[in-house]
């Protein structure tokens, strides 16, 4: 390979890897700029974390913290940011270990004790990603009414 050669490709090679990480980029900025909008449109006040979820709680509850071992008990109705609801438990809840599910609830179950409520807002990148899965299409923020019943 000739020096002008492996400039090009070096040079191409970067060019292509940055331009995927700005479509990366660019879905995260605007799954943040979604939530804000929706945050602000609701009067709601969260906190965002270094991953770009923001959680926010309503009742801090009196158990422990789950960690990503745990096992949990969660009552939850998931929706969309149109308020379409894609899934929803019932008053009893569903029990399921922390590393079984998203990435979004894997960190943020690790911010309600047990017993605390809240809501979950979960860029797509935490969730289902470019998937569609059931009645959420890709790129999909999701939202999570939350109460931790349990920490095993």
């Amino acid at each position: 390979m000739t020096s002008s050669y492996r400039f090009f490709a070096f040079f191409l090679s970067f060019v292509v890897s940055a331009i995927g990480c700005s479509k990366k980029d660019d879905q995260a900025e605007k799954d943040d700029e979604l939530i804000r909008n929706y945050l602000a449109q609701n009067g709601l006040e969260a906190t965002r974390t270094s991953s770009g979820l923001y959680y926010l709680i309503s009742e801090q509850g009196t158990g422990q913290f789950p960690t990503i071992d745990s096992r949990v008990r969660v009552v939850y109705k998931g929706y969309l940011l149109n308020g379409t609801v894609f899934d929803e438990t019932d008053p009893a809840g569903l029990e399921f270990d922390l590393r079984a599910v998203i990435a979004g609830w894997q960190e943020g179950l690790t911010y309600f004790r047990e017993g605390g409520k809240g809501k979950l807002f979960i860029p797509s990148r935490l969730g289902y990603g470019k998937q569609s899965v059931g009645n959420i299409p890709p790129n999909s923020v999701l939202i999570f009414d939350i109460y931790l019943l349990k920490v095993r």
